[in-house]
Parts: C-alpha cells; structure tokens; sequence
C-alpha cells in the first residue's frame, strides 16, 4: 500500500467515492467534515470516519482537511477547477502543501502519475477532494478506477 490513510470530506461525488474505496480495500480513512456533517445530500453517513469542524463552512473543512494531509489529489472530469476544487488548490499553495490534479479530460495516465505524486511528495495521508456529484455525477467512477489502478486492487 503507497498510503497509510484517505483523507476526505465526506461530500457526495468524489469525496464520498474515495472514502467508500478505503472502506471497501480496509484502508484507514478520516477527515473534516462541516458541524452536523453537512453535505449535499443530507448528513454525512455515520460510517464514515470524520470529524465535524467547530462550524457548518465548506471552506473551513476543506482548509482543514488539505492542512492536516500530506497532500491532495483533486479529481476532476472537466480540465478546468470550480468552486471548492478550485478552493482546494488555492488552499493547497497557500499552505504549501503538495497537490495534484487529474482531469479525465487532461490526464493521460492518471494512476502513474498518483503513484508518481504520492512517491516523489512522501505522502502517506492523503487528502482526496473533488466536485460534489451533481456537479460532475460521473466523478465517483473516475475516482475509483484511478485508486483501483494506482493501489492494484
């Protein structure tokens, strides 16, 4: 295993797809989630591992989550970043903190160049962040063949 632990914030999309990965391949996950687990689709599961920020702000989960990582990977289907991708990786140069974008659109090989990322930036806690699924609803499926073919499973 390249990682010790999937970082993420619990929204539905590519949050949600990658921590249902660790789930289903028994890696540890966790993270930071809004104060009653806010999400897009109601509250977050309980089977998810996270902890609620002090408050209901997206952006202070998702500052919290790139912090408390080794680094992001922002999965995306468009090439360009909106919203709180595009926030993440704001928060991932202002925090100098490693990050990596893989657009389906972009990426020619993008579980080489995970691999390469996670080897290069010695990430063993890794953040995973992307759109929410009503924004891109193929997301989650791009996430998980990206994982399925970084990790081996």
């Amino acid at each position: 295993m390249l990682v010790n632990e999937i970082v993420s914030g619990g929204q539905t999309g590519a949050d949600r797809a990658a921590l249902d990965w660790a789930l289903e391949n028994r890696i540890p996950h966790g993270g930071w989630c809004p104060a009653g687990r806010l999400a897009e689709d109601g509250p977050i599961p309980d089977r998810y591992l996270l902890t609620e920020t002090p408050t209901e702000n997206y952006a202070l989960r998702t500052e919290w989550n790139v912090r408390d990582s080794d680094g992001t990977v922002i999965f995306s289907i468009a090439p360009q970043l909106k919203g709180g991708s595009a926030l993440t990786l704001d928060l991932a140069k202002k925090l100098k903190r490693p990050c990596l974008h893989l657009s389906q659109l972009k990426s020619e090989a993008p579980d080489r160049e995970l691999i390469n990322f996670i080897d290069s930036s010695f990430i063993q806690r890794l953040n995973v962040a992307g759109p929410r699924e009503s924004t891109e609803p193929d997301i989650a499926i791009f996430v998980r063949e990206v994982l399925d073919a970084a990790f081996g499973k």
